[in-house]
């Protein structure tokens, strides 16, 4: 039996009442024993039964959920590690096979979908949710971009991301249905794959019942391990969701939850605030914006894909959108992708230079093969680039670590004697190289192949810029709707660390996804952030204002 929020109030004022006729009593007796006014008391006793009962009842009468968003520092080493995985991706495109657990090829499985492109290891905002009765707590990415519930499973025993995070035990839960449909799900940066299961899933004060969620059995460990969140939660429409599974937010629309068919981000871009946000189902919370939002229809079910007009740099047209473009409102994406010709100008405009092309091609010609015969070796990849004494550490980490802990900001890599660049190449080139492999390639194949790679992304990883210069720096605008939207360079740069070991990474990142999906412009947090972000289900629109 699930113990509805609304009730537990309702039981509240039950108990209240009790206790204010047993008070009643109580304060006869003292009125004969002190001859106190019997009337004073009685007044000060209904104002603060008045005062707790609209306490409880507040947040029903409110009309919408709360969400609170926690917020994590990214350190230098994930962001890049995140970065270099995105590429993968890139190249990789839509059209990557579906894998099952065990790494083959599933082809058309209706049991397996893609979602192309996705990069979820540097997601920095999270919340927590319950799954099964009594809850299990899991903290989970809120993600616009995609439409599955899913976290992992405490059947996972081979995969060993799965022992760094919370793990869902559908035998201690008394509202657990068994479906066991096969499931998976390919993103840019790691797979999972796993089996449907339906249980009551918490969400603030509301309990959705009878939800589907995937139990992930298998996580890309070099992917998920370090990952600060267990599994996510898709706020996408049903279109793209695996398996046809009907998404959590239908669900609390069609269980009455919510007052109003809309859901709102507010992302707080205050690095020294602990703060990370809120998350607003059922309505928006005006605290959060200034100004009236502006709504663009959305156009193509599945994302929340709208279109964009103009982009433009330091106020200058750069006509690239003069046929018109897409793009999609993702809050499972940290930072903001397009088209690789244009933010390539970008990053140019903004004095970004290059990190990874010549540390690549100098990792695959000095190390390529050491890193195939360790591979074909079993040895684990997570150590191979420290191993061959390209990196100061590896990513094993203790296991007996609280799950917020996993990812430390003092991860062992030491600053003399070796490239930071040439650690990330060579963690890139491992992954590359071990796909390759998988496909039962020869080795020359493999080694052009991944030259091929470090040469394609020549262009296209020049993210590192001058800190001193974030002043100078122009502005680039997006036209949405009848409005240009503008990000000034304190948005769009990310500066990890502190005084001189300080670095700022550009917040724009080339994504080509080809058609018919692409291409696309992925707006994520570095978008989210300055503007508070309305998703507009039933009238299927999305909406943009100034974040207060």
């Amino acid at each position: 039996m699930v113990l509805d929020f609304s009730v537990f109030r309702e039981g509240i004022v039950v108990c209240m009442c009790f206790f204010f006729g047993f008070g009643i009593l109580l304060i006869s007796h003292e009125v004969k024993m002190r001859k106190i006014s019997f009337s004073h008391l009685l007044v000060s006793l209904l104002l603060l039964i008045l005062h707790y009962s609209s306490e409880a009842t507040s947040a029903s009468n409110e009309g919408f959920l709360r969400i609170g968003l926690k917020k994590i520092r990214s350190d230098q080493n994930s962001r890049f590690k995140a970065l270099l995985e995105s590429k993968k991706g890139e190249f990789l495109g839509p059209s990557v096979g579906k894998h099952n657990q065990w790494g083959n090829n599933l082809g058309e499985s209706k049991n397996a979908d893609n979602v192309p492109l996705k990069n979820y290891l540097d997601a920095q905002y999270y919340g927590e949710i319950g799954i099964g009765t009594p809850p299990q707590k899991f903290t989970v990415i809120f993600d616009t971009g995609s439409s599955n519930l899913w976290v992992p499973s405490s059947k996972c025993v081979f995969s060993l991301a799965c022992f760094f995070h919370a793990r869902y035990q559908s035998g201690r839960s008394s509202t657990y249905k068994k479906n066991g449909t096969s499931a998976a799900i390919q993103y840019g940066s790691g797979a999972i794959a796993g089996f449907f299961s339906s249980d009551n899933v918490r969400v603030g004060d509301v309990v959705v019942r009878n939800q589907d969620l995937i139990e992930a059995t298998s996580m890309s460990s070099m992917t998920f391990m370090a990952a600060k969140f267990d599994g996510i939660l898709g706020l996408g429409f049903q279109e793209i969701s695996t398996g046809g599974a009907v998404p959590v937010w239908y669900n609390m629309v069609k269980q009455k939850l919510v007052k109003e068919q809309v859901f709102s981000f507010w992302l707080n871009r205050n690095a020294k605030e602990e703060e990370g946000g809120e998350l607003v189902f059922g309505g928006v919370d005006p605290k959060h914006f200034k100004g009236q939002h502006t709504y663009v229809p959305v156009t193509n079910k599945g994302y929340w894909q709208f279109d964009i007009g103009d982009i433009l740099i330091g106020g200058e047209t750069t006509k690239y959108c003069a046929s018109g473009c897409s793009a999609i409102a993702d809050s499972g994406t940290s930072l903001l992708a397009g088209p690789s010709d244009i933010v390539v100008l970008i990053n140019r405009a903004i004095g970004a230079a290059a990190v990874a092309h010549p540390e690549c091609k100098a990792i695959v010609s000095q190390h390529g093969r050491a890193i195939m015969d360790l591979l074909l070796a079993k040895a684990q990849p997570e150590k191979i680039c420290s191993i061959i004494g390209v990196c100061t550490f590896d990513q094993t980490r203790d296991v007996s670590l609280k799950i917020e802990n996993v990812v430390s900001d003092k991860d062992g890599r030491s600053s003399g004697g070796f490239s930071e660049a040439m650690c990330s190449a060579c963690e890139m080139a491992v992954s590359w190289i071990q796909d390759e492999l998988r496909q039962n390639k020869t080795q020359e194949d493999i080694i052009d192949n991944v030259n091929e790679l470090c040469d394609r992304g020549s262009n296209q990883e020049e993210t590192l810029v001058d800190c001193g210069r974030i002043s100078q720096m122009p502005s680039v605008s997006f036209t949405i709707g009848d409005r240009v939207f503008e990000l000034s360079s304190k948005d769009y740069i990310l500066k990890v660390g502190e005084g001189s070991a300080a670095q700022c990474i550009s917040g724009f990142i080339p994504l080509d996804i080809p058609p018919p999906r692409g291409p696309l412009w992925i707006l994520g947090d570095v978008f989210m952030g300055p503007y508070h972000t309305v998703f507009d289900f039933g009238k299927a629109r999305v909406g943009f204002a100034d974040a207060a």
